[in-house]
């Protein structure tokens, strides 16, 4: 008998879904393409077609209406890609369905995020036309198990995205170019961490990032990153290093001494 026969049309499962948020300041495109730009720097590939929910409870008293087909081809020209509004007043919500995007309730909505900003000069939302942080979109599969700790024994390889929600992530092998690793607590890696990493998802600032050998192309503690296109810096480049938040910095620091960068 065939196989098929046996095999369900449909299966649903609870997948690993996380987002990002594109927190509005303005509705104008032209100061939000300029910041986005800026942000990115011209690098083609900073978001990798990332989820993304539009959170716009940070927008004045009357500003200009939200054209949302522009703003949907405005985020998606910086490879995001809009699926849902955060904090929409009930008079958006007619105009936000015609274009395709879900509305957060407000039993859904999450805890308060810290706004992400440019690598070397963090910014919070209400001074920038938008900054985006990383949330979580829908809850995760991958669960700790009741522990407060989760162990990947396998290389995290490119295209993969690992969230360790509520709990520490620990990588015991290599983390390669392209993957993604985040955790609501802080990230050890006993291998080389190359890819993103992004601690404190859930807005701890104190979380850290360990790893043994550093060459990440970005990383985040509590929503606030940092980008390497020039590289990571040489006197810590493929050694032991811990990356945490001081203030709105993203500092870098030998596991065994002070010195930072």
């Amino acid at each position: 008998m065939s196989k098929s026969l046996f095999q369900k049309p449909i299966e649903i499962k609870i997948s690993t879904v996380v987002a990002v948020s594109a927190i509005l300041a303005t509705a104008d495109r032209i100061a939000l393409d300029a910041a986005l730009a800026e942000m990115t720097g011209g690098t083609a590939d900073f978001f990798e077609d990332d989820l993304t929910v539009i959170d716009v409870a940070g927008l004045p008293a009357g500003c200009e209406p939200v054209d949302w087909g522009g703003l949907i081809a405005l985020l998606k020209k910086y490879r995001l890609n809009p699926v849902a509004v955060r904090n929409a007043p009930p008079e958006m919500a007619a105009a936000i369905a015609a274009h395709g995007l879900s509305l957060e309730t407000a039993s859904a909505k999450p805890k308060e995020e810290a706004p992400a900003a440019p690598s070397a000069a963090p910014a919070a939302a209400v001074a920038t036309p938008v900054a985006v942080a990383a949330a979580q979109a829908q809850p995760p599969a991958a669960a700790s198990n009741g522990t407060d700790v989760m162990i990947i024994d396998t290389p995290v390889r490119a295209g993969q995205r690992i969230y360790a929600r509520g709990c520490d992530l620990v990588v015991t092998a290599v983390v390669n170019n392209g993957a993604e690793i985040i955790a609501d607590g802080s990230i050890h890696v006993y291998a080389t961490l190359n890819g993103r990493a992004l601690a404190g998802a859930s807005g701890n600032a104190q979380a850290r990032i360990f790893a043994m050998n550093m060459a990440p192309e970005l990383v985040s503690i509590a929503g606030v990153y940092r980008t390497f296109e020039d590289g990571f810096p040489t006197e810590f480049a493929r050694a032991p290093a811990q990356i945490r938040l001081n203030g709105d910095r993203i500092d870098i620091l030998s596991v065994n001494s002070a010195n930072r960068a």
